[in-house]
């Protein structure tokens, strides 16, 4: 993704920017007034009485929205986002990332400063306490260093603690990273990681849905963390407590229809039972990034990878060359034996034993006749 868009591309991108804008417009409000208008154009079109129909907007918010056009002036916010390199992405973007279109509640715009990536929808969010242990943080540098080994992108929110290990594990292992923020892009919190965000940004992107000299308060970490479980396939929870904000994003995650994960923790360790609670409602357990890979099912859509692969499964990503061969030599409808050997042009033997990891991996199965069909 590009980031040299100094102003909106359309007249929707402004008005999902000024609908944000407006005091009292939040992600329950927002999911409403498009349910009931269906474009952003359309609320800021409206009248109050018209506003009105709409559950939980009152005379006070629907006459903010109705004189929103009058009265927000966007010059500053496009300002900030050109001085600053940020791009602002709206639902009408091409750019907006398809998983987060599929939550209940998607934010109407994001501001992205980096890079943000097709591949990137193959991603896991890694969130865990804040008071992480030594054990906590070695678990999630352990893993979040599989991931980013195996080509999946590793999400969190930049917070202190196991938020943090992960980031800087993906980094030091050469692979991708988003950090989802509570405030602005300009605003950073905390702010010790100041230099962290900057190493993310380089290799991967900085997200919010807020302006970017929104200052954070405490609310606006439960409604950030609907973006990290939503931009992921699952969320994994490495440590956390009873009354961890991490276990916010496992139950959004539940609510997303994405899977939870979770690290087991030492018996006695009052920073595990957060995740042994979420073992005990019926989360994956994680012992390793194969753990990981298992779990997750097929895509709903192929994903284009940066060396131009599109993968079907994440387990993919683990193949050695002669497997991905076969692989690609495989479709959707029957393929025969015979006809793999002769397009990869390994021998028999090979083609026959790399079917078998194939199938144990769960990537293809085997039909009468001497075919096989990519799952």
């Amino acid at each position: 993704m590009q980031q040299n868009t100094t102003q909106p591309s359309d007249h929707q991108t402004e008005d999902w920017l000024r609908l944000c804008l407006v005091s009292g417009v939040g992600p329950r409000i927002l999911t409403a007034l498009i349910a009931h208008f269906e474009t952003p154009g359309a609320v800021l079109a409206a009248g109050t009485t018209q506003l009105q129909q709409v559950e939980g907007v009152g005379y006070r918010l629907a006459q903010a929205i109705s004189s929103a056009k009058q009265k927000i002036d966007l010059a500053n916010e496009f300002a900030d986002c050109r001085n600053a390199n940020i791009q602002i992405v709206s639902r009408s973007s091409a750019e907006y990332p398809r998983l987060l279109r599929e939550i209940p509640d998607p934010p109407g715009v994001l501001f992205i400063q980096g890079d943000l990536r097709p591949a990137d929808a193959v991603a896991i969010a890694v969130v865990g306490s804040r008071n992480a242990t030594r054990y906590g943080i070695a678990q999630a540098e352990r893993i979040a260093t599989g991931l980013a080994h195996a080509g999946i992108t590793v999400i969190a929110g930049l917070a202190r603690g196991i938020d943090a290990a992960a980031h800087r594990a993906a980094l030091a292992a050469g692979g991708r990273t988003l950090a989802v923020m509570g405030g602005g892009l300009l605003k950073m919190y905390p702010p010790e990681h100041v230099p962290l965000a900057a190493q993310i940004r380089d290799q991967g992107c900085l997200i919010s849905e807020m302006p970017p000299n929104y200052v954070a308060t405490r609310h606006a970490f439960p409604r950030r963390n609907r973006i990290i479980s939503g931009l992921t396939l699952g969320t994994l929870v490495v440590e956390a407590a009873e009354r961890s904000g991490a276990l916010i994003t496992a139950r959004q995650a539940v609510e997303q229809n994405r899977d939870v994960l979770a690290v087991p923790g030492p018996v006695d360790s009052r920073n595990s039972k957060g995740c042994h609670a979420l073992l005990r409602d019926g989360a994956i357990l994680v012992e390793s990034v194969e753990d990981i890979l298992d779990a997750l099912g097929p895509l709903v859509e192929e994903n284009q990878r940066d060396d131009g692969r599109a993968i079907r499964h994440p387990a993919e990503l683990q193949l050695n060359a002669n497997e991905t061969t076969v692989l690609q030599t495989i479709g959707t409808e029957p393929t025969l034996i015979d006809h793999i050997v002769q397009q990869t042009e390994l021998p028999t033997q090979r083609v026959l034993s790399t079917l078998s990891v194939l199938e144990v991996r769960q990537l293809i199965s085997r039909l009468p006749g001497g075919c096989v069909v990519r799952r």
